[in-house]
């Protein structure tokens, strides 16, 4: 187990000493980030500045409120075709309503012919 360990440790080690020196872009402890809903707030980063367009502000996993941020209408499109969906299934009959109206049916035919034989 050791002797596995100390095969990891020099090969790690040589590793280390075969990677390129200032190949790295510079590190910026002081970027500024700025949301679309104005939270302004300052991290680290290569970038001197970056603007989100969603915050732990304005997300809706944290302010429990829906929202959408929806650039393409898909959120609309979704909508009508759930919209869509459900009249049509309003409109439908369900499996209980067909059977019950093929079983009245099948009872108004037997009728009739006990009715043409009598």
């Amino acid at each position: 187990m050791t002797q596995n360990l100390n095969n990891f440790i020099y090969l790690f080690r040589s590793l280390i000493s075969l990677m390129q020196k200032d190949i790295h872009p510079e590190y910026n402890n002081d970027c500024a980030v700025t949301c679309a809903c104005g939270n302004k707030f300052t991290t680290g980063s290569t970038m001197k500045a970056i603007r989100v367009e969603l915050c732990n502000k304005c997300h809706p996993f944290y302010t429990g409120k829906q929202k959408f941020v929806d650039t393409a209408r898909r959120v609309e499109k979704f909508q009508e075709r759930v919209d869509k969906k459900t009249t049509a299934s309003a409109a439908r009959k369900g499996k209980k309503v067909k059977k019950a109206a093929g079983a009245v049916k099948k009872i108004a035919k037997k009728a009739e012919k006990k009715a043409s034989k009598a």
